[in-house]
């Protein structure tokens, strides 16, 4: 596979990655050995021109004339691209309904992560276990952490103990985060946050939902 780096690859190459992975996965459970860029772009909604050329930053063996991309070739280009093929551990703070149900979704392995165990400060909630994973008290993260490597946290603790949680998971040795609350954090320089604004998502629905309806 040719040695792209992540930087050098576009927001928008990299968002459609798991895209076509995805398509690639269910055309491979039907059984399907090979696929043209023209069908992946058909299903992708997106031109063939723009498929071979992500495809080509990424893939170990070119598209053969009138067959295509190998299907199961193609998907373990992609998933080592995406680090996919080596599941990275993380913990979730805050093990409400929204920490709950991503501690027990099995689809995250699908994608490089396993979610290994959430804390919280909840007495009834500590003790519990989701999917066979466990709830621990939150002053336990920082042994956790350290005992097990993990990386990356998810934050799913409301709005006020956002930052706090943040800082812990510095503090941790988090690398990282991947944050549900709707606060603006503060990381240091060589900490990754990616944040997920549920309300202007919701927000962006409805809009498009009301501007169609008046069509």
């Amino acid at each position: 596979m040719k040695k792209t780096e992540m930087n050098e690859i576009s927001k928008a190459t990299l968002s459609r990655m798991p895209l076509y992975l995805h398509f690639l996965q269910e055309e491979n459970s039907k059984g399907a050995q090979y696929i043209s860029s023209t069908v992946i772009a058909q299903n992708i909604s997106v031109s063939s021109v723009l498929v071979r050329k992500d495809l080509a930053l990424v893939s170990s063996e070119p598209g053969r004339p009138r067959l295509g991309f190998a299907i199961s070739r193609l998907i373990v280009d992609i998933e080592k691209f995406l680090g996919y093929d080596n599941l990275s551990d993380a913990i979730i703070v805050g093990a409400g309904g929204l920490g709950r149900a991503m501690l027990g979704y099995e689809g995250f392995k699908n994608n490089g992560l396993n979610v290994v165990a959430a804390f919280d400060i909840n007495e009834k909630l500590i003790g519990t276990e989701v999917a066979g994973k466990v709830i621990l008290s939150l002053d336990k993260l920082k042994g956790f952490v350290e005992e097990h490597k993990i990386r990356i946290g998810i934050i799913t603790v409301p709005k006020v103990a956002a930052q706090e949680v943040l800082n812990k998971m510095v503090e941790a040795g988090i690398k990282a985060i991947w944050n549900f609350a709707p606060a603006p954090l503060r990381v240091p320089k060589d900490i990754v946050l990616k944040t997920e604004d549920l309300a202007a998502s919701l927000a962006m629905l409805a809009g498009k939902l009301y501007r169609t309806n008046k069509q």
